[in-house]
């Protein structure tokens, strides 16, 4: 596990939130990772339903029981001390993959326009681009997750389901769709607000913790 930053004796309160979150388990095989990784699993079924057999709402209730193991993973995780390295892994992937999967299968449907796609793909790409592997380099696997970024994540994975609905043709589908474009706008700027914020935060890691040359030791533990 990634220790805290310390400056002699001191801890600094900025970076100590920045490097990295605790867990209680290296196991594998928990049950907060297996309903993770059904999660994941249920991600091409998703597409399947949505984009092949435009079945709206079995595709619905895929993502509704998605969210629920979303719930209940984090709740045993926490409840009976689960909390593991690899889940803090699978489960924002689990997350991303149901936004892009979902944002993509709208796209390909012509409900949803591709520009959003690039809008929120993009803020993806830089994450991959200058975080990931400046973190790796350096003995970390991930930062700590904001609650701007959880939230970001739980606006749009509302929001594409109610635009869904909204392109039915019924009485109630108005409501549901700008009641998911609301929730679209809202969570496209929190998205990007919160890459800011993981930006500043792989930046004070990367400053203090600079790469060395090669052979010498890392400069966290992992």
């Amino acid at each position: 596990m990634s220790e805290p930053v310390t400056d002699g004796d001191q801890a600094s309160p900025r970076l100590a939130r920045v490097s990295g979150e605790p867990y209680d388990t290296d196991r594998v095989w928990t049950v907060p990772n297996a309903l993770s990784m059904l999660r994941l699993l249920g991600v091409p079924l998703f597409l399947y339903l949505l984009i092949h057999k435009h079945d709206d709402w079995l595709a619905l209730g895929l993502l509704i029981i998605s969210g629920l193991t979303d719930f209940l993973d984090g709740y045993i995780a926490r409840r009976f001390h689960q909390t593991s390295r690899l889940g803090q892994i699978l489960d924002p992937m689990a997350d991303r993959l149901y936004t892009i999967a979902t944002l993509v299968g709208l796209a390909i449907r012509d409900i949803v326009p591709w520009w959003l796609v690039v809008i929120l793909l993009a803020r993806d790409v830089m994450m991959l681009i200058f975080i990931a592997p400046g973190l790796r380099r350096r003995g970390f696997t991930n930062l700590p997750v904001h609650f701007l970024g959880k939230a970001a994540t739980f606006a749009l994975l509302y929001a594409f389901p109610l635009v869904l609905l909204g392109s039915h043709h019924a009485s109630w589908a108005i409501y549901a769709q700008v009641t998911g474009w609301a929730f679209v706008l809202w969570g496209v700027a929190l998205y990007w607000w919160s890459a800011l914020i993981y930006l500043r935060q792989a930046l004070d890691v990367f400053q203090a913790f600079p790469v060395r040359g090669r052979g010498a030791p890392p400069a966290v533990g992992a």
